[in-house]
Order: structure tokens, then sequence, then C-alpha cells
């Protein structure tokens, strides 16, 4: 599960550090500093958004057959 978190996680890091820095943008807050902030705070954020949607993807993807999975 490791590694299909990990590889979530560089998406999802990515459009949310993105989604931080547009809106930091649409601010008119152009130093450096705060833009360097803003991805890294998406970064921190997207962490938990990929251990979730991770944990599901694993957990419907294992589920043997004639189970049903509410997770």
């Amino acid at each position: 599960m490791l590694r299909l978190v990990a590889v979530i996680y560089v998406l999802v890091s990515t459009v949310v550090g993105g989604v931080f820095v547009t809106a930091l943008l649409a601010m008119n807050m152009m130093d450096g500093w705060k833009i360097a902030a803003a991805f890294v705070a998406g970064m921190v954020v997207a962490l938990p958004i990929s251990y979730v949607v991770g944990k599901k993807i694993y957990t419907a993807v294992t589920a043997t057959p004639g189970s049903v999975s509410h997770a």
C-alpha cells in the first residue's frame, strides 16, 4: 500500500501545492518565500489526502470477490 500512496502523493501534492500557489498569486502576494511556503503547505496537506485515497483504492482492489467493502 505504501507504493500506491507514494504514487498518489506525487500527483496530489503537485495539484494541491499548485492550487495554494495560484490562490496566493491571485491575492497579489508575489514574495518568493510566500510562494515556497504555500507550496510546502500544499505538500503537507496532501499527505493525509493521499493516505485516505490510497487506503480506499487498496481496500477496493484487494477485496475478495463476492465481499462488499464499505471502507
